[in-house]
């Protein structure tokens, strides 16, 4: 019989495009359980889902937090740890969540609907249906081991940020915000001392409470089959009406009908201490209530008086209190969307000693602002740069819209009406373009410089760091005792047993009944290709584009790569080689960097002030900067970037030349950024998991590295020469950023990459000549740089080094440890190793049920770094890390010597891993062109090199992997041919040094000082002996990306980080 087609349950509520996006946003809702859905439609392989409830609790229990991870654990017809995730791996598909004040989000990340539509349905059961035993609960959030130490994933997450600076700060600023009765007021994530004492029943209730249909908006974004969609839906609804509570039943709105959040009758100014050695600087912390973030209108205009306000150098409080006063080294303003917006502003870096005196004129400049006349001008160029920023975003964006449908389905009216107001046009911005003075100097004045207010002041202190230290080995202490030899070997028992109950066998039979979806419906974006100039000699092209360079073309031998894109937008990137920069003059390149968009340029015989060249900057583009090139696979060479409107590709061009060349190096900003840079270390140096890549880095890379040179640990030494000359004798710095200059800007340097739609363009090729019309253009091409010939000689010669660096600002461990790996994409082993990773590192794979499945640590993961020949196994926050990497090598091992056997169908979602990874480096218009440029300009590879990939991954053999296992991966984990790098809370360092050495390592216990590198600037006396006994040093967070390889094997995790 043909099958009965019956009504859908889900009426269409709205449906509309917006009039500056390519996109359409369609809304549902059940009439059956009142779910949400929202979707909207963009050409694209990616499908990326969202499926958000709002969640409210008043206490620190930490039980939306634990139950986001529960979730994870099976449902009611897949009662299995790691199904979910073993099906999504194999469909294409990556699963995470995050858990933020008001709400839980649970997300699907898919290449092509047909994986996400197969995943759907199974993952909206573990979220509606968990099964939530004591024993998931048991592992996952909180226990104590055989030898009295706390652990589990959620309680070593929570463990390794309870007693930062930023969650201190954060939460004491809730406290004085909200009164008890508002749910914004409490840490969701879970305070360490209720965690230990959360029950599972907590939980369940709270999943009662708040997990159901009618809370739950599922946000899909990318090509949609809505008809499949919405059957899909029908059905699920059908499988869970029994065991939800009546849809009909009573229900309070979280957050809409809750208590709503008085606001503030006084001021607040309170200090809050953090651990840190280093007592030389602190922060501080500005909280306000601004509009109802239902008042679309105001909420714009709150948006556009940040950016006048702290939006770049050229705005008020940045201008005043970074560039001239230099009081703090930055200063950030944010807003968190709730029922009354929350406006935020934080001052980093500012010394300890004039806190008080900071958050004083902090405010005096907020009421001279609001008092005196406006730059409306300025204004007006701040309005219309954010209506092009936000025209530029949700077209690079992988998910437009996403953020702002998950707030209306939080605080607005459930029936759309409030999105299609806020999404389908950019009216808004045409009414404040209207606005006069006075009424953007009332706001100010009501939102901020005349309002109420919470500041936090955060200071460091050693004395606490001691105390904290000496408190946690004394209750783990008085744990053991309590405990007794019995009592810990109960606990050991227990939770053995509770293992064994969560990592019961999958029965193959339920996985099987579920093949890998078909990659047809993997909608890969294209680009094309046109060469001019020294481009050329990579091959000739026979496209209409290329037809259309050519016409353009007068000879002009500039190595110039334009991607073609449907875009409103030109992205132009200059890619400039470094070998010429003296090895010396390599870490001021921090300073050169720093202030090549922020320093006075000389025009037609007149100074234009720095403050004057950023606003007129801002008025040209939607994006600038400079930085090293990690985006484009080397990190070794600089990329300047400006992106502009199609109609201003010449502007782009003519800024080029402008900053380059008639940029003033003037003392007063040399000083400034190097005051500010200086400032901002001792915060640098506080994440466990920066400093242990900041290490590594000085480790591992050769002096001649850029990425070393820049690095805060070569900062920590360098800019302090540099300040000296700056005092003493200035001429000195000056000229050797000249030399700098004249060392980069050269013709033989420089390769151009274009992003646009070149029909659009006008003289795609002939508005180069501005650039060269004065270099010598009959110099060859130099080659780009590659990372291998800066790598040193421990980083090629692995296996000696083993360094644990006690920190006294965390609280748990981070590990990284570096062996020798293929250095080429075409090395006849990358195919295996690509297969070896994905399978090792998949969610609910091996390294993750043995690791973050025991609670041994919140994450691990392996890298492969093609461009220096190495390859790297990570933890991240571990409560022993030691432990963590000894668990993580027996997972080798046991592949290694034939004890382990492969499993079919996780090798099947390995591969399909890979194809997903293929379809995220493509997943825009923007990163389709940049990933064409990569493959021809920066690795050399055919154009169908990914297509080739495939074939040789799905052909790979077991034996193959356990080959490329025992050949490259061991060794990563072995003493005799890996270089070791701990991090920990300086409660662990003895633990952590006898432990390793049971591995063979030899391990070295040294301070982060110690690995500083001054390059040869001299440091007068005084200085140098404050430079060695204040460890001033840091990680790499002043850097502009990722320093690593080109294709970095990720950590998925179940994660509270968006």
């Amino acid at each position: 019989m043909p099958s009965v087609l019956t009504r859908s349950s889900f009426k269409t509520l709205q449906k509309f495009s917006p009039d500056y996006a390519p996109y359409t946003i369609t809304k549902y809702e059940s009439e059956r359980t009142g779910m949400s859905v929202v979707v909207v439609d963009r050409e694209g392989p990616k499908v990326n889902g969202f499926f958000t409830l709002a969640t409210e609790i008043h206490d620190d229990s930490g039980a939306p937090h634990t139950l986001e991870h529960l979730c994870f654990m099976g449902s009611k017809s897949f009662r299995y740890k790691g199904v979910l995730d073993k099906l999504a791996t194999r469909a294409y598909s990556n699963t995470n969540a995050w858990t933020a004040t008001d709400h839980t989000a649970y997300t699907l990340d898919t290449a092509g609907w047909e994986g996400f539509a197969q995943i759907l349905p199974i993952y909206l059961e573990h979220i509606i249906l968990p099964t939530l035993t004591d024993a998931g609960c048991y592992t996952e959030v909180h226990h104590i081991d055989g030898t009295g130490h706390d652990a589990g994933v959620v309680y070593s997450e929570m463990q390794g940020v309870q007693n930062t600076q930023g969650e201190l700060m954060d939460l004491r600023a809730k406290r004085l915000l909200y009164p008890e009765s508002v749910g914004f007021r409490y840490e969701t994530g879970g305070m360490m001392e209720q965690l230990r004492v959360l029950t599972a029943d907590r939980i369940r209730k709270f999943h009662r409470d708040m997990y159901q249909p009618k809370n739950l908006c599922l946000v899909v974004v990318g090509q949609v089959d809505h008809t499949d969609l919405l059957r899909i839906l029908d059905s699920f609804e059908d499988s869970i009406l029994d065991d939800i509570p009546p849809p009909n039943a009573p229900f309070k709105r979280p957050w809409v009908e809750s208590d709503p959040a008085p606001l503030l009758s006084k001021s607040f100014l309170e200090t809050v201490h953090f651990p840190e050695e280093d007592e030389s600087s602190g922060e501080i912390a500005i909280t306000f209530f601004g509009p109802s973030c239902n008042d679309l209108i105001h909420a714009a205009a709150l948006n556009i008086l940040l950016v006048y306000l702290a939006g770049s150098s050229a705005s008020v409080l940045e201008n005043t209190l970074v560039e001239k006063e230099q009081v703090t080294s930055a200063v950030y303003y944010s807003i968190e969307i709730r029922p009354t917006i929350l406006i935020q502003f934080s001052l980093s870096s500012v010394a300890t000693d004039r806190l008080e005196e900071v958050e004083q004129r902090f405010f005096e400049v907020l009421r001279e602002t609001a008092n005196n006349p406006l730059d409306m001008t300025y204004l007006q160029d701040c309005i219309a740069r954010e209506r092009r920023m936000i025209k530029n975003s949700v077209e690079t964006s992988t998910t437009p819209f996403s953020e702002p449908i998950i707030y209306d389905f939080l605080f607005a009216a459930r029936d759309g009406s409030m999105l299609k107001a806020d999404l389908s046009s950019l009216g808004e911005f045409d009414e404040l373009a209207s606005w006069p003075e006075n009424k953007w100097q009332h706001w100010i004045k009501s939102w901020m410089s005349e309002a109420h207010h919470v500041t936090i002041l955060g200071k460091p202190s050693a004395a606490l760091s001691e105390k904290l230290e000496s408190e946690e080995k004394a209750r783990v202490e008085e744990q053991k005792k309590r405990l007794g030899p019995e009592g810990l070997k109960a606990l050991e028992k227990r939770l053995a047993d509770a293992k064994a109950e969560n990592d019961r066998e999958i029965p193959e039979g339920l996985l099987e009944q579920f093949s890998v979806p078909s990659t047809k419906s993997i909608h890969f974006i294209g680009t094309t290709t046109a060469r001019s100039g020294a481009a050329k000699k990579l091959g000739r092209l026979d496209n209409d584009v290329q037809k259309l360079i050519d016409r353009d073309d007068s000879q002009l031998p500039l190595f110039i790569h334009f991607e073609h894109v449907q875009s409103n937008f030109a992205h132009v990137n200059l890619i400039i080689s470094t070998e010429s920069v003296p090895i010396q003059l390599r870490p001021l390149l921090t300073i050169y960097l720093e202030n090549m968009f922020t320093s006075p340029i000389e025009r037609n015989g007149r100074r234009i002030e720095f403050d004057q060249v950023i606003r007129e900057l801002e008025k040209d583009t939607v994006d600038y900067g400079i930085g090293v090139g990690s985006a484009i696979g080397n990190a070794e060479v600089l990329v300047m970037r400006i992106s502009v409107e199609v109609e201003k590709y010449a502007a782009a061009i003519e800024w080029l030349k402008e900053l380059i060349w008639n940029g003033i190096f003037d003392i007063e900003r040399i000083g400034s950024t190097t005051v500010r840079l200086l400032a901002d270390i001792p915060e640098a140096k506080r994440s466990g998991s920066n400093m242990l890549a900041a290490v590594e880095e000085m480790i591992h890379s050769a002096p001649s590295s850029i990425v070393r040179a820049r690095s805060t640990l070569v900062n920590a030494l360098y800019l302090k020469g540099v300040r000296h000359y700056l005092q003493t004798d200035p001429d000195f710095i000056i000229e050797r950023l000249g030399e700098i200059r004249d060392a980069l800007f050269q013709f033989s340097n420089f390769r151009v990459a274009v992003v646009a739609n070149v029909e659009k363009l006008t003289k795609p090729v002939l508005s180069w000549e501005t650039l060269t019309a004065d270099l010598d253009t009959s110099k060859p091409l130099n080659p780009l740089e590659k990372r291998l010939s800066r790598v040193s000689d421990a980083g090629r010669s692995p296996g000696k080094l083993a360094y644990i660096v006690p920190m006294p600002t965390i609280d748990s461990s981070f590990a990284l440890s570096v062996a020798k790996g293929p250095s080429s994409l075409k090395d006849p082993q990358m195919p295996a190793l690509m297969v070896a990773l994905s399978y090792l590192d998949a969610v609910e794979g091996p390294m993750w049920v043995a690791v973050r499945g025991t609670g041994l640590a919140y994450g691990t993961s392996f890298a492969r770094y093609t461009d220096s020949g190495q390859i790297s196994y990570s933890v991240y926050r571990s409560p022993n890390a030691f432990k963590a990497f000894r668990t993580g090598r027996s997972v080798i091992e046991g592949f290694v010597s034939g004890k382990t056997d492969f499993d079919a169908l996780a090798l099947e979602g390995a591969i399909s891993s890979i194809v997903l990874s293929f379809a995220n480096s493509q997943a825009t218009m923007a990163a389709a062109a940049q990933m064409s440029f990569v493959r021809q300009v920066i690795r050399e590879l055919p154009e169908d090199w990914n297509e080739r990939m495939l074939e040789k991954v799905r052909a790979v053999k077991v034996a193959e992997i356990r080959t490329v296992m025992r050949d490259i991966v061991l060794p990563v984990l072995t003493a005799a041919t890996a270089n070791l790098v701990v991090t920990c809370a300086p409660v662990m360092e003895e633990g952590l040094v006898n432990g390793f050495r049971e591995m063979g390592f030899m391990p070295e216990v040294r301070s982060l000082a110690s690995f500083q590198d001054s390059y040869g600037m001299e440091i007068p006396e005084g200085e140098r002996i404050e430079a060695e006994g204040d460890e001033i040093d840091g990680g790499d967070e002043d850097e502009d990306e990722d320093e690593g390889g080109d294709d970095e094997v990720e950590d998925e995790s179940h994660g509270d980080a968006p």
